[in-house]
């Protein structure tokens, strides 16, 4: 299995099976609005560690914004299949 993967099951499961000192649970919680904001401060800081030339900084902040995007396509009921799907499609067009 892939981390992306894991990292949406256990995304999903947070979900259906809250706990109290999870971030994840804390994310869902607060909602929609909660999740856009940090994948919006995620995004910031990425540029910010690229345009600093930091590679290790820049690694910690695309992980960040990768597991903030997958809060976002669970909280929307996307999957990662229809992603890999569509980034498919655009590579044999």
């Amino acid at each position: 299995m892939q981390m992306l993967e894991k990292i949406y099951q256990i995304i999903q499961d947070r979900r259906n099976n809250p706990k109290e000192d999870s971030y994840t649970s804390y994310l869902h919680r607060e909602g929609i609005d909660k999740i856009l904001k940090k994948l919006g401060e995620e995004s910031s800081e990425v540029i910010i560690a690229a345009k600093n030339a930091d590679a290790q900084r820049m690694v910690e902040e695309l992980a960040d914004l990768h597991f903030h995007l997958l809060v976002l396509m669970e909280a929307r009921g996307l999957r990662l299949e229809q992603v890999n799907a569509e980034l498919e499609k655009r590579h044999r067009g």
